[in-house]
């Protein structure tokens, strides 16, 4: 059977001078002495106390390019252990760890043991992947999980459906991996598993799984606020976050710098791709999982919640053959699902749609779109260059964050191109005063600028709790109505359904300016935020505040929810 697990080879002293550990002179007083004794080069720096036993370990790893973990509670799947024979385990002081595919990872305190991994290879059937642990930690590991009859299950984790989520390896082969099958009994498969289910279903966008000084607690954005899932046990954050890592194909003995990666899972019946990240914090890391399920996501632009009449002259401004259109918002408005819709409904066969995108969220058909990678010097002006030179007919650009991408991107729209692209603004008229700080001249944004779409996501109040209820002055005096009228508004009393938070769902309001010939004009003199904020009342333009207030009145969602998404510092 073919071994992968062999790597290049590097010496120790060579490892331990690097790491200003020891002089080149000691090395050479060390490698006298094994010339003399015989002894092992490691057990030579033992005995002169210049390592300990478990640094050398983490040293031998490292020099042959093998992972050093510690092996804790719950990493090790009671049942893969069962491919080996107890008495080959101890023989060998090795322990079965789990099962990916065809891999087995093997816990060993000896990476020099090449003729075990061939005979554990042998026994079970499997490539080994071997990784470096204490001898202790697998004699009691051995201990534990050899004992007869165990399952090592708890009662909730047992009640989870292990065919209702599945790891979809998306490289060559496209293969979907049931859990169940490469890990069945796992108490820390199970459990991640039940994270990761639970918020798919309850509709979460992101997954917080955070360690503190004496908790392990699981958190889920939901309609975007946070709210605890749940708090397992505290020794379980560590191997939660190795499994994670495994199901990213990511480091598991990296824990001192963070990493991303991808998930991709079948859920429920559906493909759900799954972002990971960590962060490494004073108690332990801190991973976020952002949940991209597609089939959640409207990209229907009528039924984002547009007023009737922003969306009619939102639409308009989209068949437009050319000009620039920016959405604003702060981050987790909502702006890449206006800009997936508005394309949705662009995209024909007839019409060369291209984004650019970091990262790319959700994959569409018969648009070409591309990622963004900084590291490598693939930037949103640099790709965004080369695809002016593709014959686009429509541009997305997934957010202008300096003056060379929003130049360019001026540029492809005065020379026949409809781009649409975010800014992180909080209105739309300072849309037009970020471009002017970042250095844009006046005269190409009048001339290029078609609108700027302000946008803000509320919650909407929960159907199974909704009740009614008189107004007060102050919420009338806020609704510009007559404070001795007696007005009917809605509020949410909060149930099991809504998480006792009175809404559930959210709805957008859309705030567009489009630029006629006095905004031009008005552009060209370089104003200020306030000069901008007078020219659209004069015009009549309807805020984010007005539009919100209107959902008030419909019951569509509350005075309080209208006020803390619409705050904007005037």
């Amino acid at each position: 059977m073919k071994r992968n697990f062999v790597p290049k080879r590097k010496r120790i002293g060579d490892i331990l001078v690097s790491q200003g550990r020891i002089s080149p002179e000691q090395v050479t007083e060390c490698l006298r002495i094994q010339k003399e004794t015989s002894k092992r080069l490691g057990q030579i720096l033992i005995e002169k106390e210049i390592l300990t036993k478990e640094e050398l370990t983490h040293i031998l790893g490292e020099q042959l390019g093998i992972p050093h973990i510690w092996l804790r509670k719950g990493l090790v799947d009671p049942r893969i252990v069962l491919v080996l024979p107890k008495e080959k385990a101890i023989l060998f002081q090795v322990i079965p760890m789990f099962r990916v595919n065809n891999f087995l990872t093997l816990a060993t305190a000896d990476p020099h043991a090449i003729f075990v991994f061939d005979e554990v290879s042998k026994i079970c059937n499997l490539e080994v992947q071997p990784v470096i642990c204490r001898t202790d930690d697998i004699l009691e590991a051995i201990r534990e999980c050899y004992q007869e009859g165990e399952v090592g299950i708890d009662e909730v984790m047992a009640s989870i459906d292990d065919t209702a989520i599945e790891v979809v390896h998306t490289a060559a082969e496209k293969e979907v991996e049931e859990i169940a099958q490469m890990s069945e009994g796992s108490p820390v498969i199970n459990l991640t598993n039940m994270i990761v289910l639970k918020a798919i279903r309850d509709g979460a966008s992101d997954i917080h799984i955070e360690r503190e000084a004496k908790t392990f607690r699981v958190r889920a954005r939901i309609d975007g606020v946070l709210y605890e899932l749940m708090s397992p046990k505290l020794e379980m954050h560590a191997t939660v976050v190795s499994r994670l890592k495994i199901m990213a194909n990511l480091d598991i003995a990296e824990r001192r710098m963070p990493q991303d990666g991808r998930i991709h899972v079948h859920a429920d019946g559906r493909v759900v791709d799954i972002r990971f990240s960590s962060m490494p914090g004073i108690h332990g890391e801190k991973v976020v999982l952002r949940i991209l399920d597609k089939s959640k996501v409207v990209l229907d632009i009528n039924k984002l919640g547009f007023d009737h009449e922003v969306l009619h002259q939102f639409k308009s401004l989209l068949t437009k053959p050319y000009g620039l259109i920016l959405v604003c918002g702060p981050t987790g408005s909502g702006k890449t699902t206006t800009l997936y819709s508005a394309i949705t409904m662009l995209n024909t066969m007839e019409k060369n749609i291209v984004t650019i995108e970091d990262p790319v969220e959700y994959e569409l058909e018969v648009i070409n779109q591309n990622q963004v990678r900084d590291r490598i010097g693939l930037t949103f002006s640099k790709i965004l260059r080369h695809t002016l030179r593709q014959d686009p007919d429509i541009i997305m650009v997934g957010e202008i964050r300096d003056r060379e991408t929003a130049e360019i991107a001026i540029q492809g729209s005065l020379t026949g191109h409809m781009v649409l692209a975010t800014l992180h603004t909080n209105d739309s008229p300072s849309a037009i005063t970020r471009l002017l700080e970042m250095g844009v001249e006046p005269y190409l944004i009048s001339s290029s600028l078609l609108a700027s779409l302000a946008q803000r996501l509320v919650r909407i109040i929960c159907p199974e709790c909704k009740t009614q209820y008189y107004a007060p002055k102050g919420v009338l005096k806020q609704l510009g109505i007559d404070g001795n009228k007696k007005v009917r508004l809605f509020k949410g009393k909060g149930c099991s359904a809504c998480y006792d938070s009175g809404f559930k769902g959210r709805t957008g309001l859309y705030e567009l300016l489009d630029v006629d010939e006095g905004l031009q004009s008005l552009i060209l003199t370089h104003p200020t935020s306030q000069a901008l904020r007078g020219y659209i009342r004069k015009r009549g333009l309807r805020t984010l505040k007005d539009l919100g207030n209107k959902r008030v009145l419909k019951g569509v969602t509350t005075m309080e929810e209208v006020t803390r998404a619409t705050f904007v510092e005037m």
